[in-house]
């Protein structure tokens, strides 16, 4: 049985997301489908990347992951097929898998090549689609694609080395349901140049000189409850994805806000992390 998931920021306002449901059950009617998220926000590669990257490993391999995602095609923006990782990923050149296959090399990649397909607005649903089913019902990818190099990379999902190495520049590239914010920085990437440092995170004006392994390590429960650390206190911690996020403890953007908000960190922020 096949799985095919869908990440678009397509929303659930409109009809685009029922139309593509629709058109896989039509040509593979036992095909499983999963919503990995509709909510990316409009055009964010960015943030389309770090959610497919965090995710499609959960899957078995063999799933066909189909973006929605600046997908219109140019001479700039081809229209591709890559299998990494035992998985296959249909969607634009526009430098989302550039964080899936960072650490992975491609088993293949292909650009889209389907004889006497009319497209107009809806390449999710007039081209991506057709190669997923194709796949899911065991076709192979010669027959839709021919041989391509040049996979884009979104070079902002890299952070700067400065200053000898005592400092990294990074950037935020998520901000999550709670107002929690992600930065490109990996654990990896910290440890690599902190060599038992001390150090600094430095979002705005806010420092911050420790990084927790969870959101609760932030409360010594030893001390009376008046004493602690506890809700709307600021915190960093080493994600479950690995990168370092800047957190609210026990935020909520509805009512106390989140790190988001509080610090007025925004996508493309710049957080700074130095060696002291």
């Amino acid at each position: 049985m096949a799985i095919i998931t869908l990440t678009t920021d397509f929303g659930h306002k409109d009809h685009f997301v029922a139309a593509i449901k629709g058109s896989i059950l039509n040509e593979v009617p036992n095909a499983t489908i999963v919503d990995i998220s509709h909510a990316i926000s409009p055009l964010d590669t960015r943030e389309c990347a770090y959610i497919l990257k965090n995710s499609y490993s959960y899957f078995p391999k063999g799933t066909i992951h189909v973006i929605g995602m600046d997908s219109e095609e140019s001479v700039e923006n081809e229209h591709i097929v890559v299998q990494v990782d035992g998985h296959y990923f249909i969607g634009a050149n526009n430098g989302i898998l550039s964080l899936v296959t960072k650490e992975l090399n491609p088993e293949h990649i292909a650009q889209i090549n389907i004889p006497n397909v009319q497209t107009n607005s809806f390449p999710v649903l007039e081209v991506f689609l057709k190669v997923a089913c194709h796949i899911a019902r065991g076709g192979k990818l010669g027959v839709v694609s021919r041989p391509f190099e040049g996979l884009k990379e979104i070079k902002e999902l890299e952070p700067r080395i400065t200053n000898d190495g005592k400092t990294i520049v990074g950037n935020v590239i998520y901000i999550d349901n709670y107002g929690n914010v992600v930065t490109n920085i990996t654990k990896t990437l910290f440890e690599a140049y902190r060599n038992g440092r001390p150090f600094e995170i430095i979002a705005r004006r806010q420092k911050i000189k420790s990084i927790h392994k969870s959101y609760n390590s932030i409360v010594n429960y030893e001390l009376p409850e008046g004493q602690r650390n506890g809700p709307s206190d600021l915190l960093a911690i080493f994600n479950s994805s690995g990168y370092i996020e800047i957190a609210i403890y026990k935020s909520d953007l509805k009512s106390v806000g989140g790190a988001s908000t509080l610090l007025g960190l925004t996508n493309d922020a710049m957080i700074t992390i130095n060696f002291l």
